[in-house]
């Protein structure tokens, strides 16, 4: 394999230069002055008459020694620190008193030493980790070629490739299939245009070039080489099925044919793929252990879930639009439910979002400004955090060790720490933001890594091939966290369609000349600012990001106003007055050497982002959608095993299954049960586990599912897809049948509608564990159950209230709120039924109920007007009610 460069060749020849003059300043020095100089300090120079008398040369020449040995011991002090700051990143180093030119020279060359030693850690463990190529079985050479050309002869065949899992951030694509397979990258358009619309073996279809799957069988040109030969009329889930891994035969010639073309050739194949290539593979994996994964979520997965904070402020917002959408659901339709790459986009979010360490990041920092506000001192400068499972950690300057409780002071006090088990108990604070221009730029081994955008009191520059998804991952953070007041973002030259997911935070512009005049008029000290924020008259934070290089004139004006504004400014281009700057390289490494970072960047390339746009779009539609149809059941009667999933996870009629595999177990039997027309090992593999697994891990579960369903329960068609047999049934089956029903027979329509409420125990699969069924977002499941079961309830409320029974339609209505809370028609008809009791008492208790679930709804936005215009018609006094209810 080849070792992807992490350092160019002149760093690493500044590299040794560096070390070679360290060495002779920290070791060649004092061993000079040792030889040639004498002992550290000369007798002469303690003679009292050295003090009172004439000096002479050799007086003179021990004072320069001493001077000499006083400025090394000075430089030798700041490589100290300078290590120790690298080698710990701990941020900035201490500064060492009275040696800045001295602490100047040690930084740099310190840094260039740690950059050499760096990049040749990176690359031994990856040369070690290759495996040497095994030699082709003799019997491969010997056989294969008269066996190939006999089934020429006697049947027509065809040429085919199997598109193989990811491994890591690396998955295959058209382009570098053609590359591999035709010898020019360029070809893909022949591969697409052989599949196009072709059923594959999951049952989908070629659609787009840039999207295919592992497990697709792609018909490859007559001239392709390492593909399988296969009969041409052989289905594609049968070659799957034989030929699961790549055509090791054929694979051994293309390589060295690959390797015989002509270098010019080769070079031109790097210049037209450079739009296409993709992150470089670390390490190396056999075939047969690759992850099964499906290659447009783990492409998603890789940035998106990646971005745990952005990650979680994106779901609260989509949330906060989804419930908007129910206020406005009309009956028969459902909400409308992302598709294609927007769908696997909320895959990814549900997948990576780390709300609990949104919350400690919000929570924490909140309770210190008011901790802070409380002993009136003015807040730290915080120029980076670092999130981690256990610990949240903020790098301050200067160092203060005096930090207050829960918080403590950390490395002579320049980290303040909040153990993630503290952060966890605190409650919520309706204190100040004092951070808000905390913004991730990355991971590290350990964590995640932010940087104060305000902190730097200069401009930030943003540089590499991968800028504008770097400042397009910093915009969508910003807009959606958590903890952040009255924020304001400025983009410039890119991201209009942001203001689809925060129009209240986003504006975009054109050009820095259109809002520099603004930003000059409204600038402000940053102590005020900091000070206004923890004592309860905070200013709104500003943040200028720009995808447009300024202008030297454009530069200047904003490097003064960033010295003596709060706000933070973030500019792409050779920017020359930067005070950070966030170096993005080929490897997705990002580098601010200045603060000592060196993180796995957070990025949100071109797809992602329209992905997020598009999701966002759709969580605006109100149209909504129909709900799909049932199929008919053939019978209601007890099945064997039924999977309830309308309430708590239940597997009903199956023993019990050993501790730890139960709930891996559950999925794939839900996911199974809710998608009866089969499913392919391959495909069930991507959606178990998304961020990928080894075959033997996923055939193994499958195998462990089977024995513990006994073969009549699990089966498996002839196309290798594995379904549930007729006696496994899910709870949801039922309902859809009972509904179904009701609407064929007008006499019993009541009892069946009841029959199916009854089976609602409360929301969706509740009990599911964190971080898995991130597939529900990619599914109708959730969209339908929530808008089916609040359907069924109006229905049997309308059923009970013209039979004159509004106590059985408010216990239908109840019925469905368990599963369908933030369907806003449900309490519409419970405000209803509840006021066709004539109990006022009972109706200003659901008011009263209603509201203040409105204001502490963790998604925010009250109530829907109509909702709040049927409560003034049916109990006109209830405003006055609520204002006193909140008074006491």
């Amino acid at each position: 394999m080849r070792v992807p460069a992490r350092r160019r060749a002149g760093d690493v020849v500044a590299g040794i230069g560096a070390l070679i003059l360290l060495v002779a300043l920290i070791g060649g020095v004092p061993y000079a002055l040792l030889t040639y100089a004498g002992p550290l300090v000369d007798p002469d120079l303690f003679d009292i008459d050295a003090l009172t008398g004439s000096v002479g040369p050799s007086t003179m020449i021990a004072v320069l020694v001493l001077l000499v040995w006083l400025a090394w011991f000075q430089l030798f002090v700041c490589v100290l620190v300078e290590v120790y700051a690298g080698v710990r990143r701990v941020g900035m180093p201490a500064r060492v008193p009275l040696s800045g030119g001295t602490q100047f020279l040690a930084n740099k060359l310190v840094s260039a030493v740690l950059l050499l030693f760096t990049a040749g850690a990176m690359a031994a463990p990856l040369v070690r980790l290759a495996p040497t190529p095994a030699a082709p079985p003799v019997t491969a050479v010997a056989y294969s070629a008269p066996i190939v050309e006999q089934t020429l002869e006697t049947a027509k065949t065809k040429k085919v490739y199997v598109v193989q899992p990811p491994h890591g951030r690396h998955h295959e694509s058209l382009w570098e299939i053609a590359e591999k397979c035709l010898g020019d990258g360029r070809r893909y358009p022949e591969i697409y245009r052989l599949n196009q619309a072709k059923a594959q073996p999951d049952g989908t279809r070629l659609k787009m070039a840039d999207l295919i799957r592992p497990g697709w069988v792609l018909d490859m040109p007559d001239d392709a080489r390492n593909v399988h030969i296969v009969p041409a009329d052989q289905p594609r889930h049968q070659t799957l099925r034989e030929h699961p891994g790549r055509a090791h035969a054929d694979s051994h010639a293309g390589r060295h044919a690959d390797r015989d073309a002509k270098p010019d050739q080769q070079e031109q194949k790097k210049r037209a793929g450079t739009e296409h290539r993709r992150p470089p593979q670390h390490g190396s994996v056999k075939a047969e252990q690759r992850p099964v994964i499906q290659e447009s979520q783990a492409d998603f997965t890789d940035y998106l879930a990646a971005a745990s904070l952005a990650a979680a402020g994106l779901l609260l917002v989509l949330a906060r639009r989804r419930r908007e959408q129910l206020w406005r659901r009309v009956f028969g339709r459902r909400i409308v439910r992302p598709q294609a790459d927007a769908a696997q986009a909320e895959v990814a979010l549900r997948l990576g979002g780390d709300a609990p360490g949104a919350r400690i990041l919000d929570i924490g920092l909140r309770l210190l400004g008011a901790e802070l506000a409380a002993r009136r001192r003015t807040p730290p400068t915080v120029y980076g955090a670092h999130l981690s499972a256990r610990t949240l950690d903020l790098w301050i300057h200067p160092p203060d060790g005096d930090a207050p409780l829960p918080w403590t002071a950390q490395d002579g006090g320049q980290v303040w720490r909040l153990p993630a088990h503290e952060g966890r108990l605190l409650e919520e604070q309706a204190g100040g933001a004092p951070y808000p221009g905390l913004v991730s730029i990355g991971t590290d081994a350990s964590g995640r890594v932010l940087i104060d955008l305000e902190a730097a009191q200069g401009l930030i520059n943003v540089r590499g091939p991968q800028t504008t998804a770097a400042l397009a991952a910093l915009a969508v953070e910003l807009a959606t966290n958590r903890w952040s007041d009255r924020m304001r973002v400025t983009l410039v030259g890119f991201g209009e369609e942001l203001t689809a997911i925060a129009p209240d935070r986003i504006r975009a512009v054109g050009s820095l000349a259109e809002v520099l005049p603004e930003l000059e008029a409204s600038a402000a000290p940053r102590r005020e600012v900091l000070t206004g924020r923890i004592t309860g008259s905070p200013r709104g934070a500003h943040y200028l990001l720009s995808a447009v290089a300024p202008t030297h004139d454009e530069a200047r004006r904003l490097a003064l106003l960033a010295r003596r504004d709060t706000a933070g400014y973030v500019l792409a281009g050779e920017v020359p007055h930067a005070t950070w700057t966030l170096e993005i390289g080929d490897d997705g490494k990002a580098k601010i050497a200045e603060l000592g970072f060196e993180v796995d960047a957070q990025l949100l390339p071109r797809r992602h982002y329209r992905a997020l746009i598009d999701l966002f779009r759709t969580a605006g539609r109100l149209d909504g959608e129909p709900i799909p149809q049932a199929e008919p059941l053939e019978a209601t009667q007890p099945p064997a095993v039924e999977i309830r999933i309308l309430g708590p996870i239940e597997v009903a009629g199956l023993g019990p299954l050993e501790e730890g595999r139960m709930a891996l177990a559950t999925e794939l039997l839900v996911y199974l049960s809710t998608h009866t027309g089969g499913v392919h090992p391959v495909v069930l593999g991507g959606v178990l586990w998304p961020r990928g697994v080894q075959d033997m891990v996923r055939d193994a579960t499958i195998a462990r599912v089977a024995d513990w369903l006994g073969p009549e329960h699990l089966l498996t068609d002839e196309a290798g897809r594995l379904r549930l047999g007729p006696e496994v049934r899910t709870d949801w089956a039922l309902f859809r049948e009972l509904v179904r029903r009701s609407g064929g027979d007008p006499t019993a329509r009541a009892v069946l509608l009841e029959k199916a409420l009854g089976l609602v125990r409360g929301p969706l699969l509740t009990g599911r564990p964190p971080g898995r069924y991130a597939w529900l977002a990619a599914d109708d499941l959730e969209y339908d159950t929530a808008a089916a079961v609040a359907d069924a309830a109006h229905q049997l409320c309308e059923i009970r209230l013209g039979q004159g029974q509004p106590d059985a339609a408010v216990a239908a209505v109840r019925a469905a709120l368990l599963l369908a809370a933030d369907d806003e028609g449900l309490w519409r008809d419970l405000l209803r039924a509840t006021h066709a009791t004539e109990d006022n008492l009972r109706l200003r208790a659901v008011v009263e109920g209603l509201t203040r679930r409105a204001a502490s709804h963790p998604y925010g936005g009250g109530m829907a007007p109509e909702t709040e215009a049927l409560i003034e018609e049916l109990l006109p006094t209830w405003r006055i009610h609520v204002v006193r209810e909140s008074s006491a």
